[in-house]
């Protein structure tokens, strides 16, 4: 197993998070109850612990095939959800630890001169755990639980969402123009090409006049589409299907025996792109003409304003020649390059599409309110931003990758309609 010792304390702390709110529950909702209840409870809690516990060390040791990947996920996932609970769980019985000292502390030193003295002497000593807060620890960790086990069945649930973009300056020829997009597809996470091939129904019957794709299209090796390049070829469009790089195409995250066998695999990814029909443009543009007129598709490889991430693309040379378009949109996978460079040197680019952040595949979206953790990383992390003239749109993914699920940010196939 990889990085023995960092588990080892991890399962150590999760043991230790385990005694706390065992210790906590029992003491709040099973202090009068039977002998035989309480022994049922620790039977069952710490059963279904050390099943967890057991479970989540012999993972690394399940077979790797696609089959394999996938029920490594969801057992992964189910662990991982319980836990978050539980840690969930324990802030609200720390709290009233918090508040049971308090009182304590009260009763200790100030009973004599305030009305905190009614818990003094032996009631100090033994300050009951507030059963409100119990329960409601309890409610915090068994939603966040259900939630993400709920979310396991949203995997391969596609919306569309339609969004209509309004420009003064647009050719007159792009009135009505309709362009899909789809990102982050992330094939090595798929294990039901039935249900990716519902996706693809789903944009064909849009009817897009044409389809972009802004990068990701397998998780770390080109062979991830074997299964999936018949289904990705079904997508068609009159003026064509375009495409870019993500950070995950470039193999970053796999542990290749050598540079010569990382430059096969991506150069392998590109000859996928080209086989299924998509024209992948790499740090470069060209023109898009309908009804007579014309705009500007430029195309850049993986850009990152976050250091962590590596930026292979070059701006300057995608955008070389394109000044005559009186439209352009660029397609970037990253949404962090919007403020790290396109707003600041390049005020011509209309529309930037990305994707990237997959909105985490966990958040609210309320047509009032929207929140994911994502947000606290990424400025633009889903749906439509403007800034001045220009826009720059954030598909939430197509695919998945970690969490073999979507809990309130569903994989979108964007319908953007011209005006």
């Amino acid at each position: 197993m990889r990085n023995a010792s960092f588990w080892w304390v991890m399962l150590l702390v999760m043991l230790l998070i385990d005694l706390y709110i065992f210790i906590a529950i029992r003491s709040s909702m099973f202090a009068y109850s039977s002998p035989r209840s309480r022994t049922i409870f620790t039977i069952s809690y710490w059963g279904i612990t050390v099943l967890s516990l057991g479970t989540l060390l012999l993972l690394p040791y399940l077979p790797a095939a696609e089959a394999g990947q996938l029920r490594r996920s969801v057992i992964f996932t189910l662990i991982f959800a319980l836990f978050l609970g539980k840690i969930l769980a324990a802030v609200f019985f720390l709290m009233d630890d918090i508040r049971r000292l308090a009182q304590w502390v009260g009763g200790k030193f100030f009973s004599s001169n305030n009305e905190v003295g009614e818990v003094s002497g032996a009631d100090a000593e033994t300050i009951s755990r507030s059963n409100f807060l119990t329960w409601l620890g309890i409610a915090a960790g068994g939603t966040i639980f259900s939630s993400l086990v709920y979310g396991l069945s949203n995997k391969y649930n596609y919306h569309i969402r339609k969004v209509p973009l309004t420009y003064a300056h647009l050719p007159e020829g792009f009135r009505g123009f309709r362009m899909i997009q789809i990102s982050d597809v992330h094939s090595g996470s798929f294990s039901n090409k039935a249900a990716v091939n519902r996706g693809i129904d789903m944009i064909l019957n849009e009817k897009p006049d044409l389809i972009v794709f802004t990068g990701d299209l397998v998780n770390n090796i080109a062979s991830e589409m074997e299964h999936y390049t018949e289904v990705f070829s079904r997508l068609k469009a009159p003026m064509g299907v375009f495409s870019t790089l993500g950070n995950h195409d470039y193999g970053d995250y796999h542990p290749w025996k050598n540079a010569a066998e990382k430059d096969a695999n991506l150069e392998r990814l590109k000859s996928i792109h080209g086989k299924m029909g998509w024209r992948l443009l790499l740090d470069e543009h060209l023109p898009l003409e309908r009804n007579g007129s014309q705009i500007g598709l430029i195309g850049v490889q993986n850009i990152s304003g976050k250091a962590r991430f590596h930026s292979y693309g070059n701006m300057a040379k995608a955008a070389e020649g394109s000044g005559h378009y009186p439209f352009k949109i660029l397609l970037s996978h990253d949404p962090s390059h919007w403020d790290a460079e396109v707003n600041k040197k390049y005020p011509d680019i209309d529309l930037m599409l990305s994707g990237h952040t997959h909105g985490m595949q966990f958040g609210v979206e309320l047509p009032w309110f929207r929140w994911s953790p994502v947000q606290y990383v990424y400025r633009q992390w889903a749906g439509l931003y403007e800034k001045g003239h220009q826009k720059l749109y954030v598909n939430r993914g197509f695919g998945f990758i970690g969490y073999p699920g979507r809990v309130g940010i569903l994989p979108e196939i964007t319908v953007f309609e011209f005006h």
